[in-house]
């Protein structure tokens, strides 16, 4: 499949499941998120600077809202179809768990030019050792089907393994190095569940 086909696989998911993924969001069905993740996240966040926030791929905005809660009265703003309204330049660029296409040097490199001198990009992502499963150490497309999350969704989700090394290259091909590498593991288990990069223009 050429990476626009893919791109509107992942789109057309995302629209048929937005109601399913709101309502396991919202119910706190998500175990991961609900013990590790959303926190590290709201977190990361709260370590950077003050100005304007941009959350890419926002979801239902639940992030925006939680960071609205804890008091920091920044501009924030959503990723929409109209990128105008997303020009920049932004202080702090969050992608959560946002970035599933293949190719990623593109995307990153147009957020690095909407990023203030200063500016931090956060990119939480599955930790590549915990998604691993039985399959080979090695990128590749693969398919979420939510079993975990539920019955109510429609479809499954494609979305792009990648392993750490690969993190790395493509945020070093966009201009990016990582500041900061946190990986938010289970409270029980001491297993990871994510993987949080903090990174800045090169």
């Amino acid at each position: 499949m050429t990476a626009r086909t893919d791109d509107a696989r992942i789109r057309a998911t995302w629209d048929a499941n937005a109601t399913a993924w709101t309502d396991a969001v919202r119910g706190g069905r998500i175990e991961s998120r609900r013990v590790a993740t959303d926190a590290a996240i709201v977190a990361a966040c709260e370590r950077q600077p003050h100005g304007p926030l941009l959350d890419v791929g926002c979801g239902e905005g639940w992030l925006l809202a939680a960071l609205a809660d804890r008091g920091r009265r920044d501009r924030y703003d959503a990723l929409v179809d109209d990128a105008s309204r997303c020009a920049g330049p932004w202080r702090t660029i969050v992608c959560n768990f946002a970035l599933l296409d293949a190719d990623l040097v593109p995307v990153l490199r147009a957020l690095r030019a909407r990023l203030a001198p200063d500016g931090a990009l956060l990119v939480q992502t599955v930790h590549p050792w915990a998604a691993l499963g039985d399959a080979r150490y090695a990128s590749a497309w693969r398919e979420e089907r939510w079993q975990a999350f539920g019955d109510a969704f429609a479809e499954p989700m494609p979305w792009y393994y990648r392993t750490l090394g690969d993190w790395v290259r493509a945020l070093g091909d966009a201009g990016f190095g990582i500041a900061r590498l946190e990986e938010p593991v289970h409270p029980d288990t001491g297993r990871p569940l994510s993987l949080l990069l903090q990174c800045r223009s090169a």
